[in-house]
């Protein structure tokens, strides 16, 4: 067994590995020239942080490495690297076949087994008080740093050809579920036919037919009850254990991703761009500490325990830009943190759709960024009128990469802003939207522990045995 100083011996590795290696990119993206110096401290780095790897035996470590030595691949052979895209694919493939499984298997075991309509109610509503907070919180940050900042102001008008919007069409399609009415937004969230649902991936719609489902089954006598509820329970016990044969690929699926980024967009950025980027960051880490920090010391959740707890997760997160290839680990993460099962099941699927408080910030910013682009002033009460309608067209978002581009598309529509800033921010949304999908996850499973300590039920029963090996591992 490692003795402490050993251990923390080979952190400090870990992190002095790390270091040298973002002061390697920095320099390299700063100073193109001094490549011959930039490129042996990354390679170092990475033999240092391989090393830490090896000796860690941890996933967690290795999915760093893969994001590092996706870099490096991305910067050192740009050819290959984009042809990598087919193995974060394959992963990402297999952790959304995951998804619907483990929400429908969590949510019928979580409400069947509670059997009480008026504690799923009760615990429906504390969350979207949580979710509506937390989400207002966010964009009325975004909305103060945008304005501090003005990372928008003087970039002077943007002329982009007209093979831009074209091409922008292309990527994401006809998507008209992005600018919904309220009216077509409700009537979205109900399934028309559970199977579709699945298969299009309607994370919302499949936890509705679950939470029906599971309402219904049980209403029902024990002798009925029984059977279907074993199913549920061996369905989720089995998924959690399809997650952990899957996770072993998240490092080659992770580095992959980076790869592709890194050599489809490099590293150069204008200056607007940079300080927006800056802008969007500095955003999400005070929302972290203006925001989640208090919220999980009012609710007394364990602080460092749960940073303990999220690390994985956050970092598929971060390295994907896909809150779906976070999602089961997530959930499993949490309950093995001692968050109740039917609370995980119910809290953090839903908040998918409600609490996505990262993109939610990064709207206000982006949508006040295209304003100050177009040199055109809002006042505080137009502003605040925006953050309205952001906060209706946020709803309903998939956490997959650059779907918040469509929204923002919308809202532009909505206040006749100027399209064009919109298709420069194209340029870094792969790095902005790293960032916000992290605060997507860690705020949704920071909800989850939350609304547990409000119940009263955080750590109240033991956890499987498949979710505590989730996180030994």
């Amino acid at each position: 067994m490692e003795s402490t100083g050993s251990r923390r011996g080979l952190e400090w590795l870990g992190l002095a590995g790390a270091a040298i290696y973002a002061a390697g990119v920095v320099l390299q993206a700063l100073r193109p020239q001094l490549v011959g110096v930039a490129m042996p401290m990354r390679l170092i780095a990475l033999t240092l942080f391989t090393v830490f790897a090896f000796r860690r035996r941890s996933l967690t470590g290795w999915i760093i490495w893969g994001m590092l030595a996706g870099v490096e691949l991305g910067l050192d052979a740009p050819h290959v690297a984009i042809q990598t895209r087919v193995f974060s694919d394959i992963f990402l493939r297999l952790i959304k076949a995951i998804v619907a499984p483990l929400i429908l298997g969590t949510l019928i075991t979580g409400i069947a087994g509670h059997g009480e309509m008026r504690s799923v109610g009760r615990l429906g509503l504390k969350s979207l008080i949580y979710f509506e907070v937390l989400t207002t919180i966010a964009l009325v940050i975004g909305l103060v740093a945008i304005n501090v900042s003005k990372a928008g102001s003087g970039l002077g008008a943007v002329s982009q050809p007209v093979t831009a919007h074209s091409e922008m069409q292309v990527q994401t399609g006809p998507q008209p579920d992005s600018g919904l009415s309220w009216q077509q937004f409700l009537l979205h969230v109900f399934p028309e036919n559970i199977a579709k649902s699945i298969a299009d991936d309607q994370i919302l719609q499949v936890a509705v037919f679950a939470l029906i489902f599971g309402l219904a089954l049980g209403r029902l006598r024990e002798e009925h009850k029984a059977p279907l509820l074993r199913v549920a329970e061996s369905l989720t016990q089995t998924m959690f254990a399809f997650t952990n044969i899957v996770m072993y690929l998240a490092p080659i699926g992770v580095g992959a991703a980076l790869a592709y980024t890194v050599a489809h967009s490099g590293l150069g950025v204008m200056a607007n761009l940079v300080k927006l980027l800056v802008t969007l960051y500095v955003s999400l880490i005070a929302f972290a500490l203006l925001a989640m920090l208090p919220a999980a010391l009012l609710a007394r959740v364990p602080v460092r325990g749960f940073l303990s707890a999220i690390a994985e997760p956050a970092t598929i997160a971060f390295a994907t830009s896909t809150s779906e290839a976070a999602l089961p680990r997530a959930m499993e993460a949490m309950e093995a943190f001692g968050v109740p099962r039917k609370i995980v099941g119910f809290v953090i699927p839903t908040g998918y759709s409600f609490n996505l408080a990262g993109s939610a910030l990064y709207l206000a910013i982006a949508s006040i960024f295209v304003a100050q682009a177009a040199g055109m002033h809002l006042g505080w009460k137009q502003q605040l009128f925006m953050l309205g309608v952001l906060m209706l067209t946020s709803k309903g978002v998939a956490g997959v990469p650059r779907a918040v581009l469509v929204v923002l598309l919308a809202t532009a529509s909505v206040f006749h802003l100027p399209e064009e800033p919109i298709f420069l921010i194209l340029g870094i949304d792969a790095l902005m939207d790293m960032g916000r999908t992290t605060v997507n996850v860690v705020g949704n499973c920071l909800a989850s522990a939350v609304v547990a300590q409000w119940e009263g039920e955080f750590r109240k029963e033991a956890p499987a045995v498949e979710a505590l090996a989730a996180i030994t591992e």
